[in-house]
């Protein structure tokens, strides 16, 4: 390692900026941008609004999902040519289902300092109101937008003893909320939306619930969803009683067998196998 001409690198800043309200952002992220030679944003537009609004005048360049590998070989070149430079996503921490990972691990290869100026973040924002537990949580970003792929992954989630949190457009909500509720069962959950922001909401209902009160308007904004986790299973419950939710699923519901066997097991705990076989046997039953 040549020690001198690592002395000479500049610093690469991640620096989370407000997601709504403007007020948002720390002192330290304020003096970070004023003192940078350059900021790179995920929006410049977006960036300027901010900038404006703390008169901060120093340059700017984009870097975005689609330009970020290329672009960020000259913010690199910039940086080891000993400018300090900060990078800004549109809302929120950079890097959280946000671009930026390709620059600071190319950043961390050339073994420029990174330094994080930490401050809000949806996620987090969201968890401190919902009411569940976040000692422990798994955020899975945005939900695939493909039906068939959505319900694969949340297949992958009915175990999940920890709280859950998603990303969610306004376009897709009712759609994903049914697929929650078909795979994972009418837990409670909360949606915060326009987090920060004048429109503010957040509410915590039944998935059935929150589907019904949503079908009745349209929803705009950022989304964030915050699924309870798996509770306890139920104990002592009877074959005659799961062919009964079998029944609901199958007929009032218009559920497929495995569809309605993944949302029993989901609210009881149950065995898979126990279940399936039980549904094997009362369709049998019902076609004879």
């Amino acid at each position: 390692m040549n020690q001198n001409r690592d002395a000479k690198k500049g610093v690469l800043y991640v620096v989370a900026t407000p997601i709504g309200n403007l007020e948002d952002i720390s002192l330290r992220a304020i003096r970070t941008l004023k003192e940078v030679g350059l900021i790179a944003a995920e929006d410049t537009r977006h960036t300027r609004k901010l900038l404006s609004a703390y008169k901060i005048a120093t340059p700017l360049i984009s870097l975005h999902g689609h330009n970020e590998k290329e672009k960020s070989f000259l913010i690199i070149s910039k940086i080891c040519s000993g400018i300090n430079v900060a990078y800004v996503s549109d809302a929120g921490t950079p890097c959280v289902s946000d671009p930026g990972h390709y620059l600071i691990s190319f950043a961390q290869a050339e073994n420029i300092r990174v330094i994080p100026i930490p401050g809000t973040s949806a996620v987090i924002t969201a968890l401190s109101a919902s009411g569940f537990s976040a000692d422990t949580f798994v955020f899975c970003g945005f939900l695939p937008a493909r039906e068939t792929k959505r319900r694969k992954y949340l297949e992958e989630l009915i175990h999940e003893q920890r709280t859950i949190v998603f990303y969610e457009s306004p376009m897709r909500l009712l759609a994903s909320l049914q697929d929650v509720y078909d795979v994972l069962g009418d837990r409670e959950i909360v949606i915060a939306r326009e987090l920060t922001k004048i429109f503010e909401e957040i509410k915590r209902s039944k998935v059935s619930e929150l589907i019904e009160t949503l079908g009745k308007r349209k929803v705009k904004g950022e989304i964030t969803l915050i699924v309870q986790a798996r509770q306890k299973p139920l104990i002592n419950i009877s074959d005659e009683e799961i062919r009964k939710r079998l029944l609901t699923l199958t007929k009032n519901k218009k559920l497929s067998v495995r569809d309605a066997v993944t949302a029993v097991v989901s609210n009881t705990g149950l065995s898979k196998k126990r279940v399936y076989d039980l549904a094997v046997g009362f369709l049998s039953a019902e076609r004879g």
